[in-house]
């Protein structure tokens, strides 16, 4: 049984009222949530209360679940608009980006580092890393969250699309200037 059928499974059981079917489905996608969040909200133990927001608005809507996207896409959304209304209730914006992998494991730029280490290229891996991070933080938010959706977490243009809620063909327009600027700022560094 594939992940999608598993959740529609799930779902289905939570529909008919049987809540610890919800439980699985918290249990599943908590830590994916918690760092999607923390991306938003800073500090760790906002981030995890605006997680389980997340989870209660999740479960409150399920009824409305119409199945017309992955769940997680689904919930993706929930995440993402409930860690924007936390930071415009606290009156502030989204300062940087985390650049590891949906595994948690640091982007592939590590990979620029290889045994023989020197001095010039520890330097230059780091500049890179940094303006990687400085490039990142000074996209204009829909960029940024377009860019993140698909190099770090791996999503397809269309899921992107659904939890932008915008047409994939904007989402393709802002991936491709989200790179056009970050391959503006690295290519000085790399011709190195």
């Amino acid at each position: 049984m594939g992940e999608t059928q598993t959740d529609e499974a799930l779902i289905a059981r939570v529909q008919r009222g049987e809540k610890g079917a919800f439980d699985v489905l918290v249990l599943k996608y908590q830590h994916r949530i918690v760092k999607l969040v923390g991306r938003y909200v800073r500090n760790p133990a906002d981030a995890l209360d605006v997680a389980q927001e997340v989870f209660i608005k999740a479960y409150r809507a399920l009824g409305n679940f119409r199945g017309e996207s992955a769940f997680y896409t689904w919930l993706y959304r929930i995440a993402i608009n409930t860690a924007k209304n936390h930071l415009a209730a606290r009156g502030r914006r989204p300062k940087e980006v985390d650049l590891t992998g949906p595994d948690g494991e640091p982007l592939a730029i590590d990979d620029l580092q290889a045994d023989d280490e020197t001095p010039e290229k520890v330097m230059l891996v780091a500049e890179i890393k940094a303006t990687i991070l400085r490039t990142m933080a000074a996209l204009p938010e829909d960029l940024r969250t377009a860019i993140t959706l698909r190099e770090i977490d791996g999503m397809s243009y269309e899921e992107i699309a659904t939890a932008m809620d915008c047409p994939i063909g904007t989402v393709r327009s802002r991936i491709f200037r989200a790179r056009e600027a970050l391959d503006a700022q690295l290519k000085p560094l790399l011709e190195q």
